[in-house]
């Protein structure tokens, strides 16, 4: 929603200035599960969004806090470990299994390899409980659409015969997290997204307005399908400021 590949997009980087200007509190909520959280900030802040390391909520620190003191199997990328900071990373005798996504690299090749997912199972069948940082089908990138770890999910839990729980986006814990930090009211927040699958969907389970960006992973074709129907629909975050001042 506010870039994709490294590459911004166009007004969104002004709209969050002009959200802030108008007196609006922030939190930057997002299922990205392959860098620590000061990187991804950092990051932002290079391509001129004004933030603070505080105000982005991420899924490895969801995962510290509910995973604390177990013993982890991680399938994740090597840059978010930590972030993890509180779990035992193991390789077998595990009490929980954790999946976390995919990024551009090459990198995916060897966290998801069939040896890497063959563990996995093995442990899921000895007992440990299956989590991962989110279930994505796929996310938008500069080359189109890529894979993302939610197949591996769908996977384990398949042949395993579990079900996993989702600390990011669309769990309702993740959401509720974010309305904390913020101090907010749920029917007073707007949940501002480009995934009307994991986002509108959960935001609008915890009462939250909704709306939904005609960038980045957006699909007209998903508005027929969804299960949740957004309040909103914009062009682009930069529409959103003007959309919301004449909404107020």
């Amino acid at each position: 929603m506010l870039h994709v590949s490294g590459e911004p997009i166009p007004g969104a980087a002004d709209a969050v200035a002009r959200l802030r200007a108008d007196g609006h509190a922030l939190r930057f909520v997002t299922n990205n599960s392959t860098r620590p959280r000061d990187v991804l900030a950092e990051e932002l802040r290079a391509l001129g969004f004004e933030l603070s390391d505080e105000e982005l909520q991420t899924t490895p620190r969801a995962a510290a806090r509910e995973l604390a003191g177990k013993r982890v199997v991680a399938l994740v990328m090597a840059a978010i470990v930590p972030d993890l900071d509180g779990l035992e990373l193991v390789g077998h005798d595990a009490d929980a299994v954790l999946v976390g996504g995919c990024d551009e690299t090459t990198e995916p090749n060897q966290v998801f390899s069939y040896m890497n997912l063959a563990r996995a199972f093995s442990e899921l069948e000895a007992g440990a409980e299956l989590y991962c940082l989110h279930k994505n089908k796929w996310w938008q990138t500069s080359r189109g659409p890529l894979l993302d770890a939610g197949a591996f999910v769908a996977g384990l839990e398949y042949a395993a015969g579990v079900d996993a729980t989702v600390l990011g986006k669309p769990s309702p814990a993740y959401f509720a997290a974010a309305l904390d930090a913020l101090g907010a009211e749920a029917e007073l927040t707007w949940m501002v997204t480009d995934d009307v699958e994991a986002d509108v969907v959960g935001a609008q389970a915890l009462g939250m307005k909704t709306a939904l960006v005609r960038t980045g992973k957006f699909r007209p074709e998903q508005l027929d399908t969804a299960t949740a129907v957004p309040d909103a629909v914009v062009s682009s975050l930069a529409q959103f400021p003007d959309w919301l001042e004449r909404a107020l």
